[in-house]
């Protein structure tokens, strides 16, 4: 795990490398000056020489200065370092992201990576800041100020052999115990974070029905639990501090003790207990920060695991290694095709799908809801593999093909239309980056959608906002249309995609894609079968099978599934 993450130093390698170096020279100054503090009292100030005193400030100034020098530059190096490790490391998790299938993304859930991507990686950037300094300056500091003071005075150390083992029993049992409670914590955010994209996702709804106060108590009790855990962790790991100072201020007034019985018996000159003293400081100071570096360990590395769980995460759908074919056609074959979201075999919801279609077919799926018709076509451009059985394209498995591949050849319009940030111009360019003003005009025409377009006053300039907040439901519809319709694929799929759009609007796209895309094989999955009854076969779908196949003439006689839902929508017409 730990090579994984700090891999992603790169380019910061030599500030982070830099940053304990300066620090040795800083450590160094401060360990000196209490030396040179001791020789000022006990030969300056003792003897009245002013000279003496004010050569050895002079000194003792210049040295503060040096270590104030290197500590500044520490810091930046540091600070630079981690901010740049942070940097990396968000950038490798969003690039793995971009490869994971649907499933790997439901299997950690949206607000989850959300949070991992922020907040986990936060920590662990605080965690390595504190990491390349503390972990070299504090045992740097605590080995040098230990020397130091045994080089002082050998017998008074021995106050170190009682103090030393309560602060690493302290720390070893916070230690031990923190690290659940923080699991637990961030668990808290994931669910907080969940709360809150749900709601700035359905905030249309949330005021349609009045429900604002609904969401903010259940916002505020998703907070509070993330409080509370937040207590419960923080209140073991600020024990930390206190025990740390009652310690340390307990072995100075030990020192004091000693000392001073041993000053006043000659034993220790006063200069030499002034710089004993400041020398314990320095080291319970030192064995302080590394209890603070222990504990930070503790916090961060429940953000470790998350972090590496998402960069260790195998993706569930990967291109075959020297793949370089294209599909020659827009044939499509499901041969004994079952399929899971878990991989289960007793929990189905596509059972034993056989299914030829031609290229340049226009076939049309209905199905009542929940009949899995969304899940069929998501097996063709591998947005999911198969449970059991093959899906071919073009005469070849789908597995066969680079995913690249596959998927230009391939243009979905999901069920559930996004759109990003940016003008209706860039948005449209998402289905060919190289487009020409006149080809994106020409797939809005058979979209239906250039003469809206044109309505704005910004035409195709015209910016959407973040995910469309300024188009309607239906012209959403046909911008997804169009920008599918510029890939130019061999297969195009269009899953419940004209449903906001009039019937009128639905019949002009039809005739559009019956014209211009004769030799393009669409799928078109509906609810209603106004917008299916003229493709060249019909599917009908029920339970996650397929119960019957063939024209509309054809499924008015033989399948009663489909003749219910014919005349239930006839006569929902009349009336």
């Amino acid at each position: 795990m730990y090579r994984t993450l700090f891999s992603h130093v790169g380019d910061y390698k030599k500030q982070a490398i830099l940053s304990p170096v300066t620090i040795i020279g800083e450590v160094l100054m401060e360990v000196t000056i209490p030396l040179v503090t001791a020789r000022i009292i006990d030969k300056g100030i003792k003897a009245g020489d002013v000279g003496y005193v004010t050569k050895m400030g002079i000194l003792m100034v210049c040295m503060a200065l040096l270590s104030l020098f290197f500590g500044a530059i520490a810091g930046r190096l540091s600070a630079v370092a981690a901010m740049g490790f942070a940097k990396n490391l968000r950038s490798a998790m969003f690039r793995k992201v971009q490869d994971f299938s649907f499933a790997n993304v439901d299997k950690f859930s949206t607000a989850s990576l959300t949070t991992r991507l922020t907040t986990d990686v936060t920590n662990v950037q605080n965690a390595f800041m504190m990491f390349i300094r503390s972990a070299f300056r504090s045992p740097i500091m605590l080995i040098s100020a230990t020397v130091m003071a045994v080089y002082a005075n050998p017998r008074l150390s021995t106050v170190f052999l009682f103090s030393i083992p309560v602060l690493g029993t302290a720390v070893f049992l916070i230690v031990a115990k923190a690290h659940p409670r923080f699991e637990k914590m961030l668990g808290r955010y994931d669910h907080m974070n969940s709360k809150v994209q749900e709601n700035l996702t359905g905030i249309r709804v949330v005021k349609a029905f009045n429900r604002e106060e609904y969401e903010i108590k259940g916002f505020c009790e998703s907070t509070d639990s993330v409080r509370r855990a937040q207590v419960f962790a923080e209140k073991l790991v600020i024990m930390n501090m206190p025990i740390m100072q009652l310690v340390m201020y307990a072995t100075i007034v030990a020192i004091m003790w000693f000392g001073g019985n041993m000053a006043v018996k000659g034993d220790i000159q006063t200069g030499q207990l002034s710089s004993f003293i400041m020398y314990v400081s320095q080291i319970l100071m030192s064995l302080m920060m590394l209890s603070m570096l222990f504990i930070m360990f503790v916090v961060s590395r429940a953000s470790m695991q998350r972090i590496y769980e998402v960069l260790a995460e195998e993706p569930s759908v990967k291109s075959p290694e020297g793949a370089s074919q294209e599909p020659e056609d827009g044939s499509i074959s499901f041969r004994g095709v079952s399929f899971s979201y878990f991989g289960d075999m007793k929990n189905l919801v596509l059972d034993n799908i056989d299914l030829d279609i031609k290229s340049g077919e226009t076939i049309g799926i209905i199905g009542g809801t929940g009949s899995s018709k969304s899940s069929l076509v998501q097996l063709i451009p591998r947005l999911y593999d198969t449970t059991a059985g093959t899906v071919m394209v073009g005469g070849h498995d789908v597995r066969d093909y680079s995913l690249d591949t596959l998927r230009d050849q391939v243009a979905m319009v999901l069920q559930k239309n996004v759109l990003f940030s940016g003008t209706i111009r860039e948005n449209l360019r998402w289905g060919d980056s190289e487009a020409t003003d006149q080809e994106i005009e020409e797939a809005c025409k058979a979209a239906c959608a250039h003469d809206f377009i044109m309505g704005f006053p910004a035409g195709y300039d015209t910016d959407l906002g973040q995910g469309g907040v300024n188009v309607s439901g239906g012209q959403k519809q046909r911008l997804c249309i169009a920008r599918a319709l510029l890939k130019k694929p061999k297969i195009i799929i269009l899953d419940d995609s004209t449903s906001a759009v009039d019937t009128a609007t639905d019949s002009s796209i039809r005739k559009a894609f019956r014209e211009k895309l004769a030799d393009t094989t669409t799928i078109i999955i509906a609810q209603r079968i106004s917008s299916v009854q003229d493709a060249d076969r019909i599917v009908v779908m029920d339970a996650g099978k397929i119960t019957d196949i063939g024209t509309h003439e054809q499924l008015m006689e033989s399948s009663r599934i489909y003749r219910e839902v014919y005349d239930s929508q006839q006569k929902g017409a009349d009336e």
